[in-house]
């Protein structure tokens, strides 16, 4: 993983302070308007069933603001992950701590087409690593739903192991604890 510096002059729509992360295969960046189309799409798709959705484009326009907000308020947030070969929007992964949450959580969201690729394993390694190193975050948790099959069999590669059952906005689902980050 290579971390570039934060650009203070970042390309339009790009909050300054997001840090770019590459992996082989991605560039982890700041939010570009341009990428609200993906994010309405995957946010009105069946897809988003695990992450709140699906959503009316508006209740999308939403939630990619307050994407870009969180970096803002936080000083981390979720990456869009930019597929380097094709330049498309490949989902969005990262840490977030929205409120009602139990503490910052490693997050994943891949969009239709890029499943099945190992491009959420090798972005969440990337922002895993990066979340210890520069915030202190060295065991993040991730909720998963049991049902969100993908997502168990990806937090078990990452070497994360389930911790307990809860509840986030009444719904139930699992808090599955990486493993200590910054040493892959």
């Amino acid at each position: 993983m290579t971390t570039l510096p934060a650009s203070s002059a970042a390309p339009s729509g790009v909050p300054s302070g997001v840090p770019v992360l590459e992996t082989a295969e991605l560039v982890l960046r700041g939010y570009r308007e341009t990428d609200f189309e993906p994010f309405a799409a995957f946010s009105a798709s069946p897809r988003a069933s695990f992450v709140g959705g699906p959503q009316s484009r508006w209740d999308a326009w939403r939630a990619f603001l307050a994407a870009i907000g969180h970096w803002s308020l936080r000083g981390y947030g979720m990456w869009i992950a930019e597929h380097r070969a094709t330049g498309q929007v490949a989902g969005r992964i990262g840490v977030m701590f929205n409120d009602g949450w139990h503490e910052p959580e490693l997050a994943w969201h891949i969009y239709d087409g890029f499943e099945g690729r190992g491009l959420a394993y090798q972005a969440a390694l990337a922002a895993r690593d990066h979340a210890a190193q520069h915030w202190g975050m060295v065991r993040p948790m991730s909720y998963i739903s049991p049902d969100n099959v993908r997502s168990v069999r990806l937090a078990k590669r990452l070497g994360c192991a389930l911790e307990r059952e809860v509840a986030v906005l009444g719904r139930p689902c699992q808090l599955w604890r990486h493993p200590t980050g910054g040493e892959d």
